[in-house]
Parts: C-alpha cells; structure tokens; sequence
C-alpha cells in the first residue's frame, strides 16, 4: 500500500514578532512540524506497518525552512521525502499549494493520501479538499478513525453536535485528518541517523510545469500586507439598566458602521 502525507512547516510568531515593510519579519518565525501533519503521519505509518508493507512518502511545499521538518517525518518512519522548493514569491494560498502537490503526486499513483484538516498558521482547513478535487479523488474529512480490508476503508468522522459518521470508501481516497486519532511517535536517535541516509528529492515548481504566473493565475486568495490594529482609545464603560445600555450599544455600533 502506496501512502503519501502532504506535511507543512507551519510558522509560529515569536514573544516579540515584527512586521517589516507589511510583513513578518523573518527572524520572529519559528517553524514545525503542523500538529494535524503530524497525527497523518502517524495514521499513515501504523496502516503500512499493520499491512506489513508498502511504502509512505511525505510531501511538503516551502523553502528552506522545509528541510529540518521533513527530516522529522523520516525520523518517524516515512520511506521518502520530496521537496517542492518554492521561493518567496509567489506567496502561494491553499489552492496554489493544492496545484503543486497534485502535479508532484500524480505520477506516484498512491492507494491513499493521508492530510491534516488544517494548518496551525493558516487554518483554511481548504487544501486536502482541493487537492482531492485536483486529483479526482473521494475525500472524507475530520477522520478519527480508519480501517483497511480488502482495499476499502472504513472511517469515522466528526459531524457538528458531538456525532461520528461512520463511512466505507474505496481506495484510492483521500482522507483529512483531525487531532486526537493518535498520539505521534517521537523521532528516536536511530531514526534520526538512518532518515539522513533515505532518499530526499527535491523539485521546482517549473520543473512540474507550473511558472510563477500559472501559479498566481490560478490563485483564490493573496496576501496584499500585514499590519497593526489602530490603537483605540481605550475600554467605554456604560451606565444604566439593561434597556439603557442595549439602547446605548446599538447608537454605537450605528456610528462604527455608518448607519
């Protein structure tokens, strides 16, 4: 069983993060392993093991940043690593993300892609979906639980209110995982030698027929600029029975809006 898990460096800001020029500065990021990316991994590793082959192969978009968190997931157990090195422009939405990671794992044919719900950072929770979109792929999303038989996959699934759906799809699918479906293993020392010896590649998002242009064309969403909330002048503190601060709460919000 062929399983690939699309894995993100998410970004964190620092105790004194910075804008620069509409911006976070550089230096007040710090980068990891997104937790949900995480929780796939592991899903992923504990399905190959359990069939007693197969391969995992993680993926991950981004720059250099990229590199110590794919290390991790070969730490972990992951067979392989891909890389698709992207620069600082353009800045890529989910769906300009989807785009790369479609044309990367197409060719590897897998029985299953396994993604997080969503990122720490940008929380769209949009590019497992767009990426079964891309691939042509059924997708079930916020997984708890999934069992493999006779190449079909039985999951459980969040639904609003507290409910589990209970689902049966077959391969090839792609799943978005939630938290809590397990409890990732920790990278062991021997795991961390042997993942400096497994196969690392790394390619462009030219080289997977898609230019910066293509890129930004294709895009639903840019991020324009970054900057601080104007200073207000402080907490209004209202007077009067309940009647008189609703009363004095809607003449507010008539004025914020304008009407």
């Amino acid at each position: 069983m062929k399983i690939v898990v699309p894995v993100k460096n998410a970004a964190a800001l620092d105790e004194e993060a910075k804008l620069d020029h509409g911006t976070v500065d550089a230096d007040s990021l710090e980068w990891e392993v997104n937790e949900w990316d995480l929780c796939a991994l592991e899903a992923a590793l504990g399905l190959s093991e359990a069939e007693g082959e197969g391969e995992v192969i993680v993926f991950s978009v981004g720059g250099e940043e990229v590199g110590e968190g794919l290390l991790t997931c070969l730490a972990m157990g992951a067979d392989r690593a891909i890389h698709i090195e992207v620069g600082e422009e353009p800045s890529l939405d989910a769906l300009g993300v989807a785009r790369l990671l479609a044309r990367a794992i197409e060719p590897e044919s897998p029985d299953l892609i396994l993604c997080g719900v969503q990122s720490s950072d940008g929380a769209t929770a949009a590019t497992g979906t767009a990426l079964a979109a891309l691939l042509s792929l059924p997708r079930v999303a916020v997984v708890r639980t999934i069992e493999h038989a006779g190449g079909a996959l039985t999951v459980r699934r969040e639904l609003e209110g507290g409910l589990i759906e209970r689902l049966r799809v077959r391969a090839p699918a792609l799943l978005t995982v939630q938290t809590g479906i397990n409890e990732p293993r920790y990278a062991t020392l021997r795991g961390i030698r042997q993942a400096k010896e497994k196969p690392r590649t790394t390619v462009t998002p030219a080289q997977l027929g898609l230019d910066d242009e293509a890129l930004l064309a294709g895009a639903a969403s840019r991020l324009t600029g970054l900057s601080h909330p104007p200073q207000g002048g402080g907490a209004e503190m209202l007077d009067g029975d309940a009647g008189a601060i609703a009363a004095q709460i809607a003449a507010i919000v008539r004025t914020k809006v304008g009407s």
